[in-house]
């Protein structure tokens, strides 16, 4: 049945006039009006012996005439015995899919594996690879065109120089490669592993974070007398072994005691994995979160005018300024060869001191304790150690 054999029984300026309620224009294509000046189109249609609406737009955004259209259209549909609601949403979703390059897939795969990074992913570190090494020139093309020789010929230039970097590459881009695939396009999900192949080995040797001789720390934790902090957040990254981030977001609620609980959220590793951590304070580490406190009136005990919290730049550039090879991470070299050498502790929680849990997967699963009473005394003896030398 066409518009021109339905009887149009509105105008213009009946629909402008009308007052609220519903107004049929014949064909199925109704108008409801809200209010003198609002409303909405909506096709109403029988298929299966179920009646359906379909809406049609605003009357704000859409004329009698174009409404006219939309219900002829929807009206064609239903004579072939099809339903126009679900064609249309199958027109959305290909519209949605119609973006197939490499870039657009990267951006979805990250969005879909948020959840399980640290923080959601608002760092950035799951996807800078990818950002800085691949798709500045891949990113443009198909994800159905991206091949082994692309992919050796974009991460060649960095395979060994920055093979840590172009190892994280080339394992996010195979991530990308199988969420392509999860939605139904036909990728090479062997494109990574023959790259790999062509790429070979790599000869970059990995160069750890200079740490400082643990017979020297005494001697620096001496010049860090001045209350500032930088000097601070350094005497409490050594006395407890912490990485840096845990001490920059330390606030005031973590404390309770002697006792240091970090959230599962500032701990290393994906947040699924990731625990909460508790630290015993001995008194030079309670003193300084005590010297901390005096500082500031917010929560955070180590805050920033810019950043809100103190930054890692911060503390290494100050070592740097002192000539120092050594980082603040690197303290946590210089703790643990000191528990090696100067403790009668046993291997598990001398490794527990720094978050570490040893053993197989199923080992992992069955562990119960941090050692926390035995490690207790360790926190102790190590702080007389800094603070004295011996």
């Amino acid at each position: 049945m066409t518009r021109q054999q339905t009887r149009c029984k509105l105008s213009a300026i009946a629909v402008k006039a009308a007052r609220p309620g519903k107004y049929n224009d014949g064909g199925g294509l109704w108008l409801h009006k809200t209010s003198r000046t609002q409303g909405r189109w909506f096709y109403r249609f029988q298929l299966d012996g179920r009646r359906r609406e379909m809406g049609l737009g605003s009357l704000a955004d859409v004329t009698l005439q174009g409404a006219r259209q939309s219900a002829d259209d929807a009206r064609a549909i239903v004579c072939s015995g099809r339903d126009p609601i679900e064609e249309r949403a199958r027109r959305r979703r290909n519209r949605t899919n119609s973006d197939t390059t490499l870039r657009y897939i990267a951006e979805q795969a990250f969005e879909a594996r948020k959840a399980d990074l640290r923080e959601d992913g608002i760092a950035g570190r799951w996807f800078s690879p990818l950002e800085h090494h691949v798709l500045p020139a891949l990113g443009s093309l198909q994800v159905t065109d991206i091949d082994a020789m692309a992919i050796y010929d974009t991460l060649l230039p960095i395979w060994h120089d920055k093979a840590p970097t172009a190892k994280k590459a080339i394992w996010r881009l195979g991530v990308v490669m199988q969420h392509a695939a999860a939605r139904g396009l036909d990728v090479d999900m062997q494109a990574t592993d023959k790259a790999r192949a062509l790429l070979g080995g790599q000869k970059h040797q990995v160069r750890h974070i200079a740490a400082m001789p643990w017979s020297d720390v005494p001697a620096f934790y001496a010049t860090l007398a001045e209350p500032t902090s930088a000097n601070l957040a350094l005497r409490l990254i050594i006395l407890t072994g912490h990485r840096t981030k845990p001490v920059r977001f330390l606030e005031r609620n973590h404390i309770e005691g002697s006792t240091w609980t970090t959230p599962a959220h500032l701990m290393k590793g994906l947040k699924r994995s990731a625990v909460a951590f508790r630290c015993h304070l001995s008194d030079e580490a309670l003193a300084v979160i005590e010297l901390a406190k005096s500082m500031t009136d917010g929560e955070f005990l180590f805050p920033s005018a810019k950043n809100g919290v103190l930054s890692d730049a911060t503390l290494s550039r100050k070592m740097e300024r002192l000539g120092l090879e050594a980082r603040p991470h690197g303290f946590r070299s210089s703790f643990r060869q000191w528990l090696e050498h100067q403790s009668m502790a046993p291997y598990e929680v001398r490794e527990a001191m720094l978050q570490h849990i040893v053993g197989t997967a199923v080992a992992k699963s069955y562990t119960r304790t941090d050692y926390f009473e035995q490690r207790a005394p360790l926190y102790d003896h190590w702080a007389r150690f800094v603070t004295k030398g011996s």
